[in-house]
Parts: C-alpha cells; sequence; structure tokens
C-alpha cells in the first residue's frame, strides 16, 4: 500500500520523513530505525538521514510499505 506524504516546503529529510509517518518518535531514532530497516529511495538503497526527498520521490522500507512524497497545492 501506497501512503502519500503532504510537504509544503521544496524538500524534506529522511529523518522527517520516518517521524511525519510516526515511524520514529524523534529524531535521535532515526539514525538506529535505518540501521535496523532497508531503506531504498527511487529505488536505490539509502540509510543517509539527512537525504533529500522532493515531491514524487518514492522511499520504500522493507516490512513497513512505501511512501510518496506529494507537494501540498
Amino acid at each position: 500500500m501506497e501512503t502519500e506524504i503532504q510537504i509544503n516546503t521544496e524538500y524534506i529529510t529522511l529523518g522527517q520523513l520516518l517521524k511525519m509517518a510516526d515511524l520514529i518518535q524523534s529524531g535521535g531514532m532515526a539514525k538506529w530505525f535505518l540501521s535496523e530497516y532497508k531503506v531504498y529511495v527511487n529505488n536505490e538503497e539509502d540509510q543517509r538521514r539527512g537525504r533529500k526527498l522532493y515531491p514524487n520521490d518514492r522511499v520504500e522500507i522493507e516490512e513497513v510499505g512505501l511512501f510518496v512524497i506529494k507537494a501540498e497545492l
């Protein structure tokens, strides 16, 4: 299932996405989360919590789901 994440800025970071999707409670948990789960950004594995995500980027997290970044209108 695909979940849309609405943003009203130019981009968000992977760590911010994890928090917005309620996968972590605080930004400090991002490093731990990324070490525990395989994360793919636009079909490329990426473990950087500071990775910039722009509208239409797709983030797939194994065992969790697929997230698509959408710009708020």
